[in-house]
């Protein structure tokens, strides 16, 4: 009679209560049978035995019940085998309760023993299925733990491997954060191609790492502020190839070895390293590319501004086909339009990564600065020529300014005369000027006798002003020390602007020095800056030089090795003239420029190497030429007669007119007859 109970109790905890309601009800009935069967036996009305078939029927419909539940549970849910040595065991019992109600109406001896016996089978089957799910909850929790381990493992190795990109990136403050955003870009792209979540999170994890090889790069080429020779640029080239040796054990990420090599591959062929084209180059690295192109000339540079909008967008367009896939070029274009990507580059980094990327970049600012005290020249107390450009070239992009290139002029002279002793004092005396003006400055040594100095936010006149102060009081200085006093400065200058790129600004600044040194040295003068009518005292000038001259070249004013050759030749000259009772002429030929014409260096030297073209083509073999200054050339005519020389000058200056276009400047000449020295002006 109460053989229901454990049955439904049992198939209630197997199936987690799902018929729980309906198994109480039948348990209800199951003890209501139990108790009016039992009032009856109390009451002597009926006997258990007379009342056992509606006990009976109540278990069979119980089992019959509970088979078909367990059945369906079974089948809906796909266990294990277990779960069907449940149902035979099940169906053992029942066996066994059929035989115990039919053998209770012959032989009531044996009443409970089927019963029991089919208990025991369930007991025996539950503790088997019991143990099995036990093994099977093991095998799960130990699958997990794995798989926890295992993500992880994943999550610190790209922690791990995003650090050290961070860190390369935190060595330079202008592609901080570069690799995040090409991530964020790549993950875009990706999303409107329709990739999985798995897929899109594998592109960010490719991207993160596309540039991990520019750790086997040095500095001084990554960050050079001027253009990459192309030995330099074959170096940068390997980062691609340094980037899959480095990542080639890591199998936790797709893809993520080839994408590293293959990100600077274009679409036509022409990239690198192994210049694949169209779908040989991984659809993951044809994503990245784009997007690192974007973010670098969305960013700006050491020797550039960021582009504009349209300037991008334009150049993205003229490249597709070429270096960008079409149609990933076509999706990034229009997430261009609608602004995605506008809203992107405007969101906040999460905490936990700011915080990494700020830790990351304290620590190497730390060690650069700690490098950096390496990077002094001991003896000025300057940066040395590779730190000084670029904190030069950094400081060009945020501020207008002047740049200066300064030469101290005769070192080599006081070093051969007096020792390196003396030179070294000259070079730190001018360091300490440098050091100490009075202004915002950067400044460097490039090396040698010569020095970079960029003064921020100052106008022409106050640049001009710092520069003829310091030209002075290292005048003042060296004029103390006899050792020294030979040394003077001279300078080139450019206004700059933010747009200027700094090697070009370099190179002008240079010219303008050049141009200094040719006019005499220990002066300074402005990249464009040419004094109207050049005020040269012409017979001054060329009786002085006609004297040296005589004097065997022992004038010490601005005169260099080609002028020392210059005066061999007239050494040589002036003794065939004294032997043969003739004379020569000195000849100054000097380019005024025209009144209210402002004109740049290289136009002056387009000027200047067509007068000496000109000059060389109409003077006779035995006639010597040279350039004497950034503006005159001198020339020595052997024995001619002096009324031919208007007619020799003439024949010079027309062919000169004929090469050059431009009309500013104006040839004139002096000569000097090497007996008299009474110049004639023409």
């Amino acid at each position: 009679m109460l053989s229901p109970l454990p049955l439904l109790f049992y198939a209630d905890s197997i199936q987690n209560g799902k018929h729980r309601k309906l198994y109480k009800y039948i348990g209800c009935i199951a003890l209501l049978s139990f108790a009016v069967s039992s009032i009856l036996y109390l009451t002597k009305v009926k006997d258990y035995i007379e009342t056992l078939p509606v006990a009976q029927c109540i278990l069979i419909c119980v089992f019959i019940l509970v088979f078909i539940h367990l059945c369906q549970y079974i089948r809906k849910y796909n266990h294990s085998r277990s779960d069907y040595f449940l149902l035979f065991g099940l169906f053992l019992v029942l066996v066994c309760i059929a035989i115990e109600s039919v053998s209770v109406y012959f032989v009531a001896t044996i009443s409970g023993i089927f019963i029991g016996i089919g208990m025991i089978v369930l007991l025996l089957t539950n503790i088997a299925r019991t143990i099995h799910r036990i093994q099977l909850i093991e095998q799960t929790r130990h699958q997990k733990e794995l798989d926890i381990e295992k993500k992880e493992n994943k999550k610190i190795t790209l922690q791990m491997m995003q650090s050290l990109s961070t860190t390369i990136e935190a060595k330079d403050e202008y592609t901080r954060g570069h690799s995040r955003r090409v991530a964020q870009y790549a993950s875009l792209v990706a999303k409107s191609l329709g990739w999985t979540d798995q897929e899109i999170e594998n592109i960010k994890s490719c991207a993160y790492l596309h540039d991990i090889g520019k750790i086997g790069i040095p500095d001084q080429f990554l960050n050079k502020p001027g253009q990459l020779t192309e030995d330099e640029f074959s170096l940068i080239k390997q980062h691609t190839i340094i980037g899959q040796d480095i990542l080639k054990d890591i199998t936790i990420i797709p893809h993520l070895g080839e994408v590293t090599r293959s990100h600077r591959e274009h679409y036509d062929g022409t990239g690198y390293p192994d210049g694949l084209k169209g779908n040989e180059i991984p659809i993951q690295a044809r994503i990245i590319a784009l997007c690192d192109s974007y973010d670098a000339m969305n960013s700006k540079r050491i020797y550039r501004d960021a582009l504009s909008f349209e300037q991008i967008k334009k150049e993205i367009k003229k490249n597709a086909g070429t270096q960008f896939d079409p149609e990933i070029t076509n999706i990034f274009l229009k997430l261009m339009d609608n602004g995605t990507l506008l809203n992107l580059e405007h969101e906040s980094i999460p905490v936990h990564e700011n915080t990494i990327d700020k830790f990351i970049s304290d620590v190497v600012s730390t060690i650069k600065d700690q490098e950096e005290t390496k990077n002094y020249d001991y003896l000025t107390g300057l940066p040395v020529r590779s730190v000084g450009q670029k904190y030069i070239a950094s400081a060009m992009q945020k501020a207008e300014g002047c740049l200066v290139f300064l030469d101290m002029d005769n070192l080599k002279k006081i070093n051969d005369v007096y020792g390196h002793k003396a030179g070294d004092r000259a070079l730190k005396s001018l360091g300490k000027l440098l050091l100490d003006i009075p202004s915002d400055k950067i400044t460097c040594r490039m090396g040698g006798d010569e020095f970079l100095l960029f003064l921020p936010k100052v106008n022409h006149e106050e640049a001009e002003n710092i520069l003829s102060n310091l030209i002075q009081q290292f005048k003042e200085i060296v004029q103390n020390d006899h050792e020294i006093q030979f040394a003077s400065l001279s300078a080139g200058m450019l206004m700059t602007t933010k747009n200027d790129h700094f090697e070009d600004a370099s190179s002008k600044t240079d010219k303008a020095l050049y141009y200094v040194k040719q006019n005499g040295k220990n002066s300074y003068s402005f990249y464009n800056q040419i004094q109207y009518g050049n005020e040269f005292n012409n017979a001054t000038d060329l009786k002085q030089i006609a004297k040296s001259l005589q004097n065997s070249g022992s004038y010490t004013g601005a005169l260099n090795l080609e002028f020392r050759e210059f005066t061999r030749h007239y050494e040589y000259i002036h003794q065939l003239m004294v032997r043969n009772h003739s004379c020569c002429y000195l000849v100054m030929v000097t380019m005024e420029t025209v009144q209210d014409a402002l004109p740049y260096i290289e136009e002056i030297e387009e000027a200047l190497t067509h007068m000496g073209e000109a000059i060389h083509n109409n003077i006779r073999k035995v006639d010597v030429c040279t350039r004497y200054s950034a503006m005159q050339y001198l020339i020595i005519l052997s024995h001619p007669a002096e009324t031919q020389i208007p007619n020799i000058m003439s024949r010079i200056f027309m062919e000169y007119y004929k090469l050059q276009d431009s009309q500013h400047f104006t040839p004139s000449y002096e000569y000097i007859s090497m007996k008299n020295e009474k110049p004639e002006s023409i």
